[in-house]
């Protein structure tokens, strides 16, 4: 039996999955990583601590999986993208690695674009830039700490630097740096000039060699055999950004289909044969079938605001559930379930991590009186990040006809209630994708590739993805639904003024 390992470097759980090569998911090894915040707006990785997590993680999905380990023939990645890993000249971190949600860098994306770069800058990736790139990232240390890139050799993506510490070899990936405004997408290619643009020109010699996902980068070493069980020799494929590998792992192989993925960010994608140069998306980016480009409007304002509203206002429920042995998930459907959408004006802005609206935005609740209760700041919780998918996927579909149904997977799938307010806002059909760890699982496919296991993406695809249901719109539901987003938008206007005092 061959089997695949696909390794998924999210925001809150590094996961290490090990599947057969029909799609079947062996074993999974999900663990928490820190995050550390030193101050508001900043959010960080300890490297160290980030590698040790991973191979644990590798090496008890192996134990579980009750397999030989011989019978691994690939490994590859997922991560999420964005964010800034960098390594340093004695080849350890020079210094901890900055999440997706980090906003440190809003003052220097707000000169570039005062100062006109942002224009020059489109002109070569066709991308908007956001404070959670690496090119903002960048800019801020150069200003604000240039000791830690004189003493940084490389320029990593999060899960460029899981395979370097797997390897001991140095690349980077189209998707990953692409899709952080590093890569010039008429060239296909990292570009001296565009680095220069941004203030950056001595950075770019520590932008690693860009190799396609599915293209071997490196073979398991010694070192990393003893720490992880894995094989020393295993072919190791680039792997790819994870909005890619839940794409594809969602059947995003043509220009018909179009997915959501609500997690930790709101993603919203399809792919085209070109990009969409006329301003109106925010992301345009190299997929992971190499010529096709990813049209992605995304931001992180999904799932993630939910495990804050959970863990934050719910400690009295989720311990009561853990008790009784029951997901504290099922108490919030029910919750939400009991109040319909006509009942509950409250409107939630879902910004605690960050804003698609504005860089200093927050999260945000409206419209509380004395009568409301947290069952009804939940509904709210919920229809605000759906709000926000709704935002992003109204600016995609200027570009394309509507689709037949949108796939959607992260966290949310899991929820009937949560989908059907998603078909309900949107008035599409939602295909609810197979449950499984759909990050890791896109990983695996570029593994398979890799090992010659599969022709292609398509191939891997029709072999493992599972759609598992259909949600549709209920028309009677679209008017309400209308008149929230309305008010939804109408908040977000009305405090875009505001947000400057609370920028600390």
């Amino acid at each position: 039996m061959r089997c695949l390992l696909g390794i998924d470097n999210g925001g809150t759980f590094s996961k290490a999955a090990i599947f057969d090569e029909d799609g079947n998911q062996i074993s999974v090894a999900s663990l928490p990583t820190e995050t550390i915040t030193p101050k508001p707006g900043y959010t960080e990785k300890n490297l160290e601590e980030l590698w040790e997590v991973n191979a644990r993680a590798i090496r008890r999905s192996i134990e579980k999986s009750g397999i030989n380990p011989r019978d691994i023939a690939g490994v590859s990645f997922s991560g999420a993208g964005k964010g800034l890993y960098m390594v340093g000249y004695d080849g350890r971190p020079s210094y901890n690695g900055i999440m997706s949600t980090d906003t440190r860098a809003w003052a220097q994306v707000e000169k570039w674009y005062k100062d006109g770069t942002n224009k020059k800058v489109y002109e070569k990736t066709f991308q908007e830039i956001l404070a959670v790139q690496p090119v903002s990232l960048l800019a801020w240390f150069q200003e604000n700490k240039p000791e830690v890139l004189q003493r940084t050799k490389y320029i990593f993506a999060v899960k460029d630097y899981i395979r370097y510490r797997l390897t001991g070899e140095v690349y980077s990936e189209y998707t990953d740096c692409s899709g952080g405004n590093l890569v010039n997408m008429i060239t296909g290619q990292h570009d001296r000039e565009l680095m220069e643009l941004y203030g950056l020109e001595d950075c770019y010699e520590k932008l690693p060699p860009l190799r396609h996902s599915a293209e071997i980068c490196g073979y398991i070493t010694k070192e990393a055999s003893e720490k992880t069980l894995l094989p020393q020799g295993i072919p190791v494929a680039a792997g790819m950004f994870d909005v890619n590998a839940c794409g594809i792992a969602s059947g995003l192989c043509d220009e018909e289909q179009m997915c959501m993925i609500a997690g930790t960010w709101s993603i919203n994608e399809f792919i085209g044969k070109a990009p969409v140069t006329n301003g109106t998306v925010a992301l345009n980016s190299m997929f992971c079938i190499p010529g096709y480009f990813l049209i992605e409007e995304s931001s992180p304002t999904s799932a993630g605001n939910m495990e804050w509203f959970i863990h934050s206002l719910m400690k009295d429920e989720l311990e009561e559930a853990e008790k009784e042995g029951r997901s504290v998930y099922d108490l919030t459907n029910e919750w939400v379930a009991s109040i319909e959408p006509q009942d509950d004006h409250m409107i939630f802005l879902p910004f605690l991590n960050g804003s698609n609206e504005n860089p200093l935005a927050k999260g945000t609740f409206v419209g509380m009186t004395a009568y409301h209760n947290k069952k009804h700041m939940l509904r709210a919780v919920y229809e605000g990040i759906v709000f926000s998918h709704v935002t992003h996927v109204r600016k995609l579909l200027r570009n394309r006809e509507i689709p037949r149904s949108i796939r959607l997977s992260g966290g949310a799938a899991n929820s009937e209630v949560w989908v059907q307010i998603f078909a309900d806002a949107l008035q599409i059909p939602i295909d609810v994708v197979g449950d499984k760890e759909l990050g890791a699982q896109g990983a695996a496919m570029a593994a398979g590739i890799a090992a010659g296991i599969y022709k292609d993406y398509p191939d891997a695809a029709a072999r493992t993805v599972t759609i598992t249901g259909t949600v549709y719109p209920r028309p009677e539901y679209k008017k309400i639904y209308e008149e929230k987003y309305a008010a939804y938008r109408a908040v977000i206007d009305g405090l875009n003024g505001a947000w400057i005092h609370f920028k600390n």
